[in-house]
């Protein structure tokens, strides 16, 4: 079945909790909200673990949302925060992987995964910062660090959806956050590599 054919024009208009909770009794449901954000999820994994990797962890994600409907908070119309968050404990089991990466384009500057990263916020990050110099620094981040950063910088949520996705605080989104940028800046000689539009309605 195509994504087209499953994508009918009531379920197109129907937000993420009302297709979460209708896949109680209709599983089959579920497949719009695939339809929806895999793509989503998908360039986001890819950013932080590469092409080989992105695939089994995207289906993963939504094979882990599916098992896990029952318990979604359906006064949240929006699932994309809580989809990231299943990826980002995902990601998080390949920690390894993604700080090799960042560390082969400090020192080579020819790591497809970690340019990845340089690509996408080109337009975010001044001229004067090189992509080793942003390897090297998002490399030593902490773990948690990194994730708040990210998701705020790729993924475009708000500290709110980000708390959302990691089940943290808004005041802990906001702590990591600013630890992460201050370290960042550090590393890249005052340059703020977050200079991202964050929009309080989103998400």
């Amino acid at each position: 079945m195509t994504a087209h054919s499953r994508l009918t024009p009531d379920r197109a208009r129907t937000d993420d909790a009302a297709l979460i909770e209708q896949s109680a009794a209709d599983p089959e449901v579920f497949a719009t909200l695939y339809d929806r954000h895999a793509a989503t999820i998908h360039r986001y994994v890819a950013r932080r673990l590469g092409q080989d990797l992105a695939d089994d962890l995207v289906a993963d994600t939504f094979l882990i949302a599916f098992r896990r409907r029952g318990g979604y908070d359906l006064s949240r119309p929006d699932a994309l925060p809580w989809l990231y968050g299943i990826a980002a404990n995902l990601i998080g089991k390949h920690r390894r992987a993604e700080v090799r990466a960042y560390r082969a384009l400090a020192r080579t500057g020819t790591d497809p995964v970690a340019e990845s990263y340089t690509d996408r916020i080109d337009g975010q990050v001044s001229a004067q910062a090189s992509s080793k110099q942003l390897a090297a620094a998002l490399a030593a981040l902490s773990a948690k660090d990194r994730d708040v950063l990210l998701l705020i910088a790729w993924a475009e949520l708000t500290y709110d959806a980000v708390g959302q996705a990691l089940g943290i605080p808004i005041g802990t989104v906001r702590s990591r956050l600013n630890r992460a940028r201050k370290k960042m800046r550090a590393a890249l000689g005052g340059i703020d590599p977050t200079l991202v539009q964050e929009v309080a309605t989103r998400g």
